[in-house]
């Protein structure tokens, strides 16, 4: 008798029935504590990617092997990673945004699928950076699913079916979604995208039944973004009343963006819930005077009203698109002698911030990629980029090329998910490491149509022809430990173990594992298309297995699964920076499925 899987259907009963006083929040702070799963996007409320399984180690690791694949039947850029509940595996797909079951006990047979309908016609010519989809959410007994057109649906774990759906937007006005939903205690957390079609940035939260709960913009009047001007701070400061409106001139804020498609954590010791918002709209700064507020900005937020508790905008007055919706990974460190509860975040605009996450405390920005040089640092006393003006393309003015600016727009860092460890202390980060020339100019608003305004050219960063580096990072001091450096961005989201391994895809197709401690590679495997999933791991009949799904896309990828674009300027320069990708990979849709061989075969 297997009594390991024995104990883990039982404990999954146990919560589903026995106990049906247990409250969802003690059911999924339950769930996690179960390194055999993977039950949210991250593995975790706090975002850290991190798993306790060790079976897998580094005195074994070059006999890791396939154990077994699945195609999704969708040939487009694969984001996120799968779910694994006790003894089934949930995988997502692109547009159209089929949900898969498969049978472990069955050698990943389909138990049950689900395809939503949805309007092409509608839904993918406004998808900005490809038809990507970033995952899959649990909670009492559903399966949830943000689709493109902006539904949430709520699907029965065991069947599928249909058991309650909510279209909260409208793509014909831009309006779309790419990010997961997320489960947190007793809600569902929804984003929007759609910042490049003037969409108004929100979140907004559901209970597991549907109903709607609030809904909180990132611009606009106080009411309408769920802050209190007296007590939600900025930088330790009251942020005061009309803190947007004052930021914006007259009513941009209502097309200015701030989208929400990234990453949600949650510390449920403070019940306060972290995000990023986006760039503002239009790109073209020089149409949008002020700082823009509460675009690409760090919130924490009360889980249950979703008033926020304090905001910290990176980038004012965005000139570059540097999205802050990046990840925010929670962790305890010492900080210059003293514990903190911290918040980590690395910005598209190349610097990593380490806040505290019960003030909103800035307690360190650094640059993460060397070749930054938009801002030569971070103001520690009033958390303002000190920026370089020759690298201003609102300094430059509209349809003047402003050239050698570092990062690009898609980052220093796009939103593929770091790990920490707390074994090294240390976090584990995929980067980008390019530049570009940004011609802004001027553009009308046309809802449903591209609001951009900005045309741009991508290169490799000055020094080399490398695209990217996979480095690990000191948030506590703010440096750099190692650094690998890599032919393509590193678009991969990563996974550390408690054997010290960490793993990540690369642009080519490669599964690779390096040492935490060291970044000596120690493995890799060459997958059937370039990777842009997470990589995530799981525990099942006694036998660890990792998953990672593969299907070069998104916006690197954008040139390959949209062929159409030919010139370098095309998908915003992305077509030019990454040409040689299709010498090195090709279209594909495949969960791949890996463990030791020979144990317990």
């Amino acid at each position: 008798m297997n009594h390991t899987k024995n104990m883990k259907f039982l404990s999954f009963t146990v919560l589903l029935n026995i106990l049906p006083a247990l409250t969802v929040a003690d059911e999924l702070a339950e769930m996690q504590k179960n390194s055999d799963n993977w039950v949210m996007p991250a593995g975790n409320y706090n975002n850290q990617r991190y798993s306790k399984l060790e079976q897998i180690n580094q005195a074994n690791i070059k006999e890791l092997t396939m154990a077994w694949s699945f195609s999704t039947g969708v040939l487009r850029g694969h984001e996120g990673n799968a779910l694994i509940i006790d003894d089934t595996m949930y995988i997502h797909t692109p547009f159209p945004n089929i949900v898969f079951a498969l049978d472990l006990n069955n050698e990943g047979a389909i138990k049950w699928q689900y395809q939503p309908t949805q309007s092409y016609d509608e839904v993918v010519p406004v998808m900005c950076c490809d038809n990507v989809n970033r995952g899959l959410a649990y909670g009492n007994g559903k399966i949830f699913l943000n689709q493109a057109d902006t539904t949430l649906v709520a699907l029965d774990i065991n069947t599928g079916k249909l058991v309650w759906s909510d279209k909260r937007d409208d793509a014909t006005r831009g309006a779309t979604s790419t990010g997961a939903a997320f489960v947190i205690k007793d809600k569902v957390l929804v984003g929007i995208s759609g910042s490049e079609f003037g969409i108004r940035g929100y979140v907004q939260a559901y209970d597991l039944d549907g109903k709607s709960l609030w809904r909180a913009y990132s611009t606009g009047p106080d009411t309408d973004m769920l802050v209190d001007p007296t007590k939600t701070l900025s930088m330790l400061k009251p942020v005061g009343p009309d803190s947007s409106l004052k930021s914006w001139q007259g009513e941009q804020w209502k097309i200015g963006g701030g989208t929400t498609w990234g990453w949600f954590s949650y510390d449920p010791d403070l019940n306060l819930f972290y995000y990023g918002s986006a760039n503002p709209s239009t790109w073209n700064p020089v149409q949008r005077p002020g700082d823009n507020k509460w675009s690409m900005s760090l919130f924490g937020r009360d889980l249950d009203s979703g008033v926020a508790k304090w905001v910290y905008q990176m980038t004012p007055h965005d000139e570059w698109d540097y999205d802050g919706v990046n990840e925010i990974i929670l962790a305890d460190q010492k900080i210059k002698g003293k514990m903190r509860k911290t918040a980590v975040h690395f910005d598209r605009n190349g610097f990593a911030y380490t806040m505290d996450r019960l003030s909103g405390e800035l307690l360190v920005a650094q640059n993460f990629d060397p070749s930054v040089n938009w801002a030569s640092s971070i103001n520690m006393q009033t958390g303002y980029p000190e920026r370089v003006i020759k690298y201003s393309p609102d300094n430059n003015g509209e349809d003047e090329i402003t050239t050698g600016i570092c990062p690009a727009a898609l980052g220093s860092k796009n939103q593929q998910p770091a790990a920490y460890s707390p074994r090294t202390g240390l976090y584990y980060v995929p980067t980008n490491h390019l530049c570009m020339d940004s011609e802004p100019f001027e553009v009308e608003y046309v809802s449903g149509q591209a609001y951009v305004g900005a045309s741009l050219n991508m290169y490799p960063a000055p020094g080399g022809t490398h695209l990217g580096n996979f480095i690990a990072w000191d948030a506590r001091v703010g440096e750099i430990v190692w650094s690998n450096p890599e032919r393509f961005s590193v678009w991969s989201g990563v996974l550390a173990t408690a054997s010290d391994l960490v793993f990540y895809g690369t642009l080519e197709g490669y599964l690779k594992v390096v040492d935490a401690k060291t970044g000596r590679e120690l493995w890799r495997f060459k997958t059937a298309s370039g990777i842009i999933g997470n990589v995530n791991t799981y525990q099942h009949a006694d036998k660890q297995y990792v998953s990672i799904l593969s299907g070069v896309g998104g916006w690197a990828g954008i040139g390959m699964v949209m062929p159409s674009l030919d010139k370098d300027s095309d998908g915003d320069g992305a077509v030019g920076a990454y040409r040689a990708l299709s010498s090195w990979t090709n279209l594909g849709g495949v969960l791949s499925v890996f463990s030791l061989s020979g144990l317990n075969d």
